[in-house]
């Protein structure tokens, strides 16, 4: 009986300590405070992208957004003045396609190009053709939004979630989280609300 019950304790403490390996991979994508890896992927004028194309940016506006999921459509328009308003300031906005195409042919290359000249995006529209970035970022829906602060260390992930409180209306926005991030490191001040859950579709994988 003893021997049965050393024998069970041995293998709960090392369930336990499994349990809590710091080497267990952790999932979920960057958190506040991160430093983001830089990326290259094929915008829809079939050059490469990257983060450090950008050098005067003090920082960047990444979402991951589609042509088809509805929530995207909705806030468009918000991503593209978002895009007016910062880039100038130094925050441009980097929009990225995470879905797979083949679930979702309405976000294929092609698709993409259309729908950028008929909204006339200012931004560059990127393809996860190999859906590697998305889960760096541990983006979920389209859209999700970051924002990334660019110092001596590396791009610094500042803010993750929602554009703003408002995905149906914008003339009904109270409250602008993405806006107020970059507004506060235009001033070199703290983010106060780093986080909110992101309101979209499901990435399609």
């Amino acid at each position: 009986m003893k021997k049965s019950v050393k024998i069970l304790s041995a293998v709960v403490l090392l369930v336990l300590v499994s349990a809590f390996n710091v080497n267990t991979p952790i999932s979920g994508g960057y958190q506040i405070g991160d430093i983001a890896e830089d990326f290259s992927l094929k915008n829809i004028d079939g050059k490469m992208v990257s983060m450090a194309d950008y050098k005067d940016a003090k920082g960047f506006i990444i979402t991951f957004t589609c042509n088809t999921c509805p929530f995207a459509v909705m806030y468009e328009d918000r991503i593209q003045a978002l895009n007016e308003k910062y880039a100038p300031k130094g925050y441009p906005v980097i929009a990225i396609m995470p879905n797979n195409t083949d679930v979702k042919p309405g976000d294929a290359m092609p698709e993409m190009k259309k729908r950028a000249k008929e909204k006339g995006f200012t931004f560059p529209y990127l393809m996860d053709e190999e859906q590697k970035v998305y889960p760096k970022f541990g983006a979920t829906k389209t859209p999700h939004m970051y924002v990334l602060e660019k110092t001596k260390k590396g791009n610094v992930v500042q803010y993750i979630g929602a554009i703003d409180d408002n995905h149906k209306d914008a003339s009904a926005v109270k409250v602008k989280y993405v806006e107020n991030a970059v507004d506060a490191l235009l001033n070199g001040e703290e983010v106060t609300q780093k986080e909110t859950k992101a309101i979209g579709c499901s990435i399609k994988v």
